[in-house]
């Protein structure tokens, strides 16, 4: 005999069907995504696409006359199939070059591309971070620096190398340059009050009383 259908075993070793009722109440997680398509929505509509550009030197992101932005938004638009002026693309500069991961490990890369030696980059980029007011900063170079050997005997060219950089912000209460909210072990010093000094000597005699000022006695007159 085949029998079809959700079963559970008990412990008695008899098949019983599933219950419905329990069936239905297993929820399945799923993502937004999937359920919009499991609704049925499969298309969206798009109005408009605003990108920003962060670039540490704007001008040449915009190019001469804004020639170069104009020619990214018609690439972009192009790429993806959008309509024409449904896509801009603004072009800001960072605020702080010395806080951003990006830009730094572009500047590394420029500067090994140049033939500088990789301890003494590293260590200036790390010394320009931390001059920059970072908390924190790790940089990480890998591949076959200068000095190290292949493991064949052929002399191979540099080759390839992979550039991180973790830079940690500094806790800014605006949320500008770094996170609104300090870490729990920060420890901030408040400076002591000044102290006001007396103008006039002051003396105190402990645990005796206070000394009653001299009344004026009166002149005898002939």
């Amino acid at each position: 005999q085949v029998v079809k259908g959700p079963y559970i075993l008990p412990r008695a070793g008899r098949l019983l069907p599933f219950p419905g009722a329990a069936r239905r109440k297993m929820a399945v997680q799923i993502s937004k995504k999937r359920k919009f398509v499991a609704d049925g929505i499969f298309k969206a509509e798009l109005n408009e696409f605003l990108t920003l550009i962060l670039a540490t030197r704007t001008q040449n992101v915009l190019g001469e006359k804004g020639r170069r932005i104009r020619e990214l938004t018609a690439v972009v638009q192009k790429r993806f199939g959008f309509p024409e002026g449904s896509v801009e693309l603004y072009a800001e500069k960072v605020a702080t070059r010395g806080l951003c991961a990006i830009a730094q490990a572009e500047s590394l890369r420029y500067k090994l591309l140049g033939g500088l030696a990789v301890r003494r980059a590293c260590y200036g980029v790390l010394r320009f971070i931390m001059e920059s007011g970072a908390k924190g900063c790790e940089v990480v170079v890998s591949g076959k620096l200068r000095g190290q050997r292949a493991k064949s005997m052929v002399l191979l060219r540099q080759g390839v190398l992979g550039i991180k950089v973790k830079i940690m912000l500094p806790w800014d209460p605006s949320g500008k340059i770094g996170p609104k909210k300090p870490l729990p072990d920060h420890v901030s010093i408040v400076e002591p009050k000044e102290e006001i000094l007396p103008t006039t000597p002051i003396s105190e005699q402990k645990g005796g009383k206070p000394e009653q000022p001299a009344m004026p006695q009166p002149v005898p007159t002939a």
